[in-house]
């Protein structure tokens, strides 16, 4: 119980402090207008309360996985707690932080666009295909899941529920930022904190203690700590797929001082819920054994739901199934708006050409609607086993981006580059070992993804020595002059 309870207030803490030292380094200007004023269209880009658009951002990055994502990780016991406050702190808010802060300086610019500005054109290629790929793999997952679990709990058949879930997607994906998604999803993000604190609170009246920290690896099955408990806990530490939400959050602030609460905010939010389901998933259930043999029979979904309907009775119940089914959906249909933003960008550039007609937006969303609606028509999870190593890529790349914009502007890059080296060890060192990767031995994954990890530090070192030299040679010729 120490444990959790340090755990929480370290979170807290990390937001006082630690998204203040980001924001300074970063810094902000309140004077300048942000593109909600200077591209102002009343579709995507819409002054916005900020209040509204943390909860908007909260329930945008999180949808279920700060829960699924969690109680996974609780598989390999309370050593998840490290990862869920050390991630989220270091690494998940501060790349969620500069994803936004960086769209908001680049005119509400998508994800793959800055990329390309900091890391170059052939990573923004490589960028555009991964990111636009993995919005149409979580936005099929997200009809489908939600569709199983109405199909079963009304008279609605799968493929009913799949049509009605798929044309809400449609309809909030092409109507104005302001219209559904602006006025019902604070809504939503506050059954989300709400259904977190319940749990939260209720724990304490478990008949098993909240487990102390153990630095022993608990996992059932024995799978290695690293590098799959980062992969496994994802969007309760870090995750690429915040990458391509910050954007529109990004088009909707008043002021730049709005960033850390909107952006950094949201994800420390959603890293309490993830280190409050991840604790009931160690201690409901008595072991880590126990929670394996509820999730073999009944799925995250079910576990979930046995949590709530147990600790807050029938309206427990209520609001897990309401959760389950509510969270998916609004993060799918902005999974389907952010990637529809991005093929605008990257049609833009194509043709130097802007695309602010009438129908542009049906246009650009027919490209990703229509993958999405086919791939619920499939059996789809061998595919969904890639989203969780594709989102940290994701990451990485976010990181790296931010921590070249550092560099280049002579400002403190160790708050991303340090991250980014870590999430490249993940990412290297997983692909190669995981069964839905190479299912290479252990220590040989190991070994290659040193040599990747080794390949990129020498790659960064290089881009310091040539900004340094750049640095230099402006000295030079100022005093020259």
């Amino acid at each position: 119980m120490i444990t959790f309870i340090a755990s929480i207030v370290l979170l807290i803490v990390g937001y006082l402090v630690y998204a203040k030292v980001v924001e300074r380094i970063f810094g902000i200007n309140d004077q300048q207008k942000t593109p909600a004023y200077t591209n102002n269209d009343g579709f995507d880009y819409s002054p916005m309360s900020w209040w509204k658009a943390s909860l908007i951002q909260l329930l945008n990055i999180a949808g279920l996985g700060p829960i699924f994502g969690a109680v996974l990780g609780a598989l390999y016991g309370p050593v998840a707690f490290i990862w869920i406050v050390v991630g989220t702190i270091f690494a998940g808010a501060v790349h969620d932080y500069f994803s936004g802060m960086l769209s908001l300086r680049h005119k509400g610019a998508q994800y793959p666009a800055l990329v390309g500005k900091y890391l170059g054109r052939p990573v923004q290629a490589l960028i555009n295909l991964l990111s636009i790929g993995l919005m149409i793999l979580v936005a099929a997952a997200f009809t489908a899941g939600p569709a199983q679990l109405l199909s079963e709990v009304t008279p609605l058949g799968f493929m009913t529920s799949i049509i009605l879930i798929f044309a809400y997607f449609l309809i909030a994906t092409l109507l104005p930022i302001n219209k559904i998604i602006g006025k019902v999803y604070p809504i939503f993000g506050a059954i989300l904190i709400f259904m977190a604190v319940s749990i939260g609170i209720g724990m304490f009246f478990f008949d098993n203690p909240i487990p102390n920290l153990t630095l022993q690896n608990l996992h059932p099955q024995e799978l290695p700590i690293w590098p799959m408990l980062m992969v496994t806990v994802s969007c309760g530490a870090i995750s690429g797929f915040h990458s391509t939400q910050s954007p529109i959050l990004a088009r909707t602030l008043k002021k730049e001082s709005e960033g850390r609460k909107v952006f950094y905010g949201a994800m420390v939010a959603e890293g309490l819920i993830a280190m409050i389901w991840a604790a009931a998933g160690m201690t409901f259930f008595g072991s880590t054994g126990g929670l394996q043999a509820a999730l073999d029979a009944g799925g995250p979904a079910g576990v979930v739901n046995e949590i709530s309907s147990t600790t807050l009775g029938t309206f427990g119940g209520i609001l897990a199934v309401l959760g389950v089914i509510i969270l998916p959906v609004t993060t799918g249909d902005t999974a389907l708006r952010s990637s529809r933003m991005m093929l605008v960008d990257l049609f833009r550039h194509w043709s130097k050409k802007e695309f602010n007609g009438k129908w542009s937006p049906i246009f650009f969303a027919i490209p990703v609607a229509v993958p999405t609606f086919l791939l619920t028509q499939m059996d789809y999870s061998f595919l969904w086993r890639y989203v969780g190593w594709s989102n940290q890529v994701v990451a990485t790349v976010m990181l790296w981006t931010g921590a070249m914009y550092l560099l280049k502007n002579s400002k403190f890059h160790w708050i991303c580059s340090v991250p980014a080296l870590f999430m490249t060890a993940v990412v290297s060192s997983y692909i190669f070992y995981a069964p839905e990767g190479f299912g290479l031995s252990y220590s040989t994954s190991m070994v290659i993804g040193s040599v990747i990890w080794l390949a990129v530090v020498t790659w960064f070192v290089w881009q310091v020595i040539k900004q340094k030299n750049i640095r230099e040679e402006k000295v030079i010729t100022t005093k020259a002059g």
